[in-house]
């Protein structure tokens, strides 16, 4: 039976898994709470094959429940209905994030909180096991059969000698192989990169010098933190690539590869001339000029490239209903890049811009944002709120009915990620705005609390599903006017303010107070 623990917090959930066959549970990474938890774990979930699930329920000292074991329960509940079938089982604990802490603090290096929550989830496995799959002693037999000859019921000493090594070399051979395993696997796991600006996110440039063994190759990847165990990649190395050679040049690595993954790269060999560059959905204008200065653009260099006029490129038609003088906001379409070191940044600004044309023109938006009233840029602008509000596809659908609504009736749109942005514009270090009552009352036209239409434009660079949600709106919400996140990830709607009250004092303890 496969099993899948998992430590419930409000900010990340720690992941183990096990056989229960086996009973060696193995710590595997920690996953967001964003909105998208659930599906990341049905994800993981399917690729494993788990059979059950084991969730962590926190008790005080004295073995009563707490306010997190009820969200703990509330996350079970949650969970189900996204896997229908899961068969879904509890597991007192206490303070097993301080056991976490303290078994992570022994080792050499350090360690992140994601660490200390999958590390977490590990320790529940572990006693679920414990207490739920351990055989039961044999019973006792009758007083005639405890008399019988000793020669005839005790086994051979050799024999029993023989047994206990097995056991133990099978015990250690089973053991090598799930450590073995475990340091095949990334640094980070994929879910931790998604939707994430972490600079542990981004690409390395790791170099390979020519003469570099092996053995010093891995040194390097683990100094850099690209792999979690040169031994066991010196290992693979040896039984998989050994008829291949490490070409020496500069490679972009990311944490979330798997030493499969860098070896492949390292014996195919790297163009030095080529980097790897990511807008994700949702960044701001801000985050990606950051983003080319830490990739050793210059500001001026930079600057050219945002301020440049592309109204000659085959491309410019994505501008139509632009106002002349707008930032390129919204339009540094997201995705992963190939450059050339010597690309400069209105080179690469032109390729976002082409990559947005190419999905604008195969998905319609112009036409299909004019269905709704909305010429291209006013389409872009709705889509950047709804990418705010919302990571979720079928939620931003929704999102974006709400808000077709409260447009439609005059309402203004109430989007607190368009507060942020106005923030972001005034006081982007909250210097002034320091409350959230105070910042509702920021003036700027990107107020949607105090103005109402939409934003004088795009407040970030949206997604395609975001895009996809304004063209298409999902109808089912017709009759809402209001939406919102809770603690759970789940987004709720409702027709009356009165609904929306009593979801927030359901619901959102937590996000609905969270800082602007």
């Amino acid at each position: 039976m496969k099993l899948m623990a998992l430590d419930v917090g409000t900010k990340r959930i720690g992941i183990a898994k096990a056989d229960s066959n086996v009973r060696i549970p193995v710590p595997y990474s920690a996953i967001p709470v964003d909105g998208g938890e659930f599906q990341k774990i049905a994800s993981l979930a399917r690729a494993w094959s788990i059979d059950g699930f084991v969730i962590g329920l926190p008790r005080n000292s004295q073995g009563e429940e707490t306010a997190q074991s009820k969200y703990s329960r509330t996350f079970a509940r949650q969970l189900k209905t996204v896997i229908p079938d899961a068969k879904i089982c509890f597991q007192d604990e206490s303070l097993t994030s301080v056991e976490a802490e303290q078994r992570l603090s022994k080792r050499k290096r350090g360690y992140a909180k994601g660490e200390v929550d999958s590390e977490a989830a590990t320790i529940i496995l572990q006693d679920f096991l414990e207490n739920h799959t351990g055989k039961k002693p044999a019973a006792s037999k009758p007083a005639a059969a405890r008399h019988a000859s000793v020669k005839a019921r005790k086994p051979h000493k050799l024999l029993i000698a023989i047994i206990i090594l097995v056991v133990l070399l099978i015990g250690a051979g089973v053991g090598g192989w799930f450590y073995y395993q475990h340091n095949l696997e990334p640094v980070l796991a994929a879910t931790d990169c998604e939707g994430s600006d972490s600079s542990d996110c981004r690409p390395l440039v790791f170099a390979v010098n020519s003469g570099d063994s092996v053995g010093t190759v891995a040194a390097n990847l683990k100094n850099a933190d690209l792999i979690r165990s040169p031994l066991v990649f010196q290992i693979f190395y040896r039984f998989n690539f050994s008829d291949q050679t490490l070409k020496a040049g500069e490679y972009d690595l990311e944490k979330t590869m798997t030493p499969a993954d860098i070896l492949t790269l390292l014996t195919s060999g790297s163009d030095s001339n080529v980097f790897s560059f990511t807008v994700l959905p949702g960044e701001t204008l801000f985050e990606v000029r950051d983003r080319l200065l830490e990739a050793g653009y210059t500001e001026a260099a930079v600057t050219e490239a945002f301020n440049a006029d592309y109204s000659g490129e085959e491309f410019a038609w994505i501008f139509n209903g632009r106002p002349e003088g707008a930032s390129l906001e919204g339009y540094l379409y997201g995705e992963t890049y190939e450059f050339y070191r010597d690309d400069t940044p209105t080179d690469i600004v032109r390729r976002m811009l082409s990559e947005f044309a190419t999905v604008a023109s195969e998905n319609d938006l112009e036409n299909r944002f004019a269905a709704h009233g909305l010429n291209l840029y006013q389409g872009i602008t709705l889509a950047s709120i709804v990418q705010k509000e919302v990571g979720i596809a079928a939620d931003q659908a929704k999102v974006a009915q709400v808000f077709y609504n409260r447009l439609g009736a005059g309402w203004n749109l109430g989007s607190d990620a368009s507060v942020q942005y106005a923030l972001d514009l005034v006081d982007p270090d909250r210097t002034t705005y320091t409350t959230n009552e105070a910042a509702l009352t920021v003036d700027s036209p990107y107020n949607t609390r105090l103005y109402p239409g939409l934003t004088p434009g795009p407040i970030s660079n949206p997604g395609l599903s975001a895009l996809l949600a304004v063209a298409e709106p999902d109808t089912s919400v017709s009759s809402a006017w209001y939406f919102l996140t809770g603690d759970d990830g789940v987004t709720y709607y409702s027709s009356t303010e009165e609904e929306h009250q009593a979801n927030i004092t359901a619901h959102c303890s937590v996000r609905c107070n969270v800082a602007l």
